[in-house]
């Protein structure tokens, strides 16, 4: 099969594209004929610096696609099922064998390019939101990056919820286009300072919840624009940089700050948070969500894609096809 792989950690150039062995498809897995990628944060994290249990390796969270074999002990998909699968690694290529327990059914009628981008991205934002977050009706939440994948399903999300939904994005173009998703209120964190805007925008109050994808300063000034009793979520490090916070940061306004992994929690909290997933799906199925891809590139090009990512012009999900 074809392949995306790594030999060693760094830049978006060190993914080659060859021809590389079918995998296996052991006890309890299923081997899928791969129809879309769709590249996450920990993809490039995991390309530029977690270092390749064996080369060639193929990094990659998420792919869609068809069965087309079967392993011993697997009860409830079959051959020519359409799914999405959740692995560490593997998604970059053109066929992968995951565990059938890390794999979700597509809704009837949903493409298989729009599916793929939903496990990890709207997951996540659902954890950030309510699981860690506790977002409640007249709420106010900050999403920072609102332009990327996991911002953009909060938006819509917590504006669902009955929230007043503020974000950032490093344009004015892209927060204009974010009012569709639910946008109340933009901040151009280039131009101004979020701090002083959610502020100004809150009548001093401050937010009741800010989801974190930055991390570094990011992280550690959002800790200004948290109302009293206020929840910050950190779920990312796009800055590549961690944070120096001291608890008594939190103390004044009796704050808290909450971590969110959603491969942990898969992990810890399978049976919930499996059929949370599955139940995103549907509402993406269904038209309740929305999933905006921004490019979509063929797999050759996946040193093209990772590129096109790290510039962060991408308004929406990158996605990749064999």
């Amino acid at each position: 099969m074809k392949a995306a792989v790594i030999y060693e950690n760094g830049s978006p150039d060190v993914l080659l594209y060859e021809d590389v062995p079918d995998p296996d498809c052991s006890e309890g897995q299923v081997l899928i004929d791969v129809e879309a990628i769709s590249i996450e944060g920990g993809d490039l994290l995991a390309r530029a610096g977690s270092a390749p249990p064996s080369v060639p390796h193929s990094v990659g969270y998420l792919a869609a696609g068809t069965v087309i074999e079967v392993g011993p002990g697997v009860q409830d998909l079959v051959v020519g099922d359409r799914i999405v699968t959740l692995n560490a690694a593997g998604s970059h290529a053109s066929k992968r064998a995951v565990p059938a327990v890390s794999t979700w059914p597509i809704p009837d009628g949903l493409d298989s390019a729009v599916a793929v981008c939903v496990p990890v991205a709207f997951g996540t934002a659902q954890e950030c939101l309510f699981t860690a977050g506790h977002v409640a009706a007249g709420q106010t939440v900050l999403i920072h990056a609102g332009a990327g994948g996991v911002g953009m399903a909060a938006i819509q999300i917590a504006k669902q919820a009955g929230a007043t939904v503020i974000s950032t994005a490093s344009t004015g173009a892209k927060l204009e286009r974010l009012t569709d998703l639910g946008l109340d209120h933009g901040i151009n964190y280039a131009k101004e300072s979020f701090v002083q805007r959610i502020r100004e925008l809150t009548d001093g109050r401050g937010a009741d919840v800010i989801v974190d994808s930055i991390g570094g300063q990011n992280l550690v000034d959002s800790i200004d624009a948290l109302a009293y009793r206020g929840s910050l979520i950190s779920v990312g490090l796009a800055a590549r940089a961690g944070s120096n916070i001291e608890a008594r940061q939190l103390w004044a306004k009796n704050n808290t700050l909450h971590g969110v992994f959603l491969g942990g929690a898969l992990l810890q909290e399978y049976p919930r948070v499996h059929a949370m997933i599955a139940e995103l799906l549907a509402r993406v199925g269904g038209g309740e969500l929305r999933v905006e891809i921004d490019r979509t590139f063929p797999l050759a090009d996946a040193a093209e894609a990772h590129a096109y990512i790290e510039s962060r012009q991408a308004f929406g999900r990158v996605v990749m096809t064999p």
